[in-house]
């Protein structure tokens, strides 16, 4: 069986690692198309952790954070931090079945926390009353640019096809086409190019469309607090260096074009004004030391996943995620693979 996988990202990097583990004996090909120093692999803050708000994606999480604490070369690929986690969430959201799911894949390691008590305990302070935490004690936060290096090196010496190329399209009958106007035939093709997918498709793609993404680092230290999002401020960061926090805020800034996106400085403002309420801090300039900016690929549906591309039955995506793909990639990537080579998933 020949499959290509169309983006050299963390997502196509770990599907063809899966694929490779699944089937030793096929034939795989891997694009590095539009890899760049600002794509979503590269700039993603990394944040892991096993609580989600949607069932399927916190199960795919808690699978993905105990895979890779029990991996030695995982861990050291990905240059895992192990700083905990803590995720305010709206007023009145029961988290209970989702904690269940954390007990049973990481034991111990999740719990409930009023907001009157993350004061003390992270530092968090302006908080809608009434509201809680999860907080997880065995959460942190990896490279994704470092971990999809590592994994395209082992693919490389395990007889993968690494192509550094631009793939222009992929067909229905699941060609890619090149920059040089050849194409290459397969049995399979699964684009997964991160904002650069929905250009390369014979079709709409079902509905994919490309965001802006951005962060900061600030000089903020906060004792006690690792990664951490706040659900009602949509304001989300981890510890980044000694005295400095990364800072970022989710956008409405659709259909954006890859790789021309600079940074807002509006959006940074809007951030700085979440952080002094969050942190308790009004006075505080709290000026970034570097403000990132890059973009990614959303579906309708959410979620990192294997798709088909409609009016083909050889051609996939896997993308669409919610601009957190580390999160969920270990076992999101093992699922498209069996789903793609038709293996059962284990009971």
């Amino acid at each position: 069986m020949r499959i290509a996988v169309v983006g050299g990202g963390i997502a196509g990097a770990m599907l063809a690692f899966r694929l490779r583990q699944e089937s030793p004996r096929a034939e795989l090909t891997v694009f590095t198309t539009a890899a760049a120093p600002d794509d979503a692999t590269a700039a993603s803050g990394g944040m892991v952790r096993g609580f989600e708000t949607h069932a399927d994606s916190c199960r795919l999480a808690a699978e993905s954070l105990t895979e890779l604490r029990g991996s030695a070369w995982l861990t050291r690929a990905g240059d895992y931090r192990e700083v905990g986690s803590v995720y305010v969430l709206p007023p009145d959201e029961d988290p209970a079945g989702r904690l269940s799911v954390l007990e049973e894949l990481l034991p111990g390691s999740a719990r409930t926390e009023p907001a009157h008590r993350l004061a003390g305990t992270a530092g968090l302070r302006g908080l809608p009353a009434g509201v809680t935490a999860v907080v997880e004690r065995l959460a942190g936060h990896l490279s994704p640019a470092g971990l999809r290096s590592s994994v395209l090196r082992r693919l490389a010496g395990s007889g993968v096809r690494i192509v550094p190329a631009t793939v222009r399209r992929i067909t229905r009958r699941a060609a890619v086409l090149l920059p040089d106007g050849s194409s290459r035939r397969y049995d399979m093709v699964v684009a997964a190019a991160g904002a650069w997918t929905p250009s390369l498709l014979p079709h709409s793609g079902g509905g994919l469309r490309t965001k802006r993404i951005q962060y900061g680092v600030y000089p903020l230290d906060v004792p006690g607090l690792g990664a951490f999002v706040d659900a009602n401020s949509d304001l989300y960061g981890r510890p980044c260096g000694p005295g400095r926090f990364l800072l970022g805020q989710g956008t409405d800034d659709w259909d954006v074009v890859p790789g021309r996106v600079a940074s807002e400085p509006a959006l940074s403002d809007r951030v700085r004004a979440a952080a002094r309420t969050l942190f308790g801090r009004p006075d505080d300039p709290l000026a970034p030391v570097r403000l990132v900016a890059s973009f990614d690929c959303y579906a309708p549906d959410g979620g990192l996943r294997l798709r088909p591309v409609p009016e083909t039955s050889q051609v996939f995506t896997f993308t669409g995620g919610s601009g957190g793909a580390a999160k969920t990639v270990l076992a999101a990537s093992r699922l498209a693979a069996r789903h793609l080579l038709g293996t059962p998933a284990p009971r």
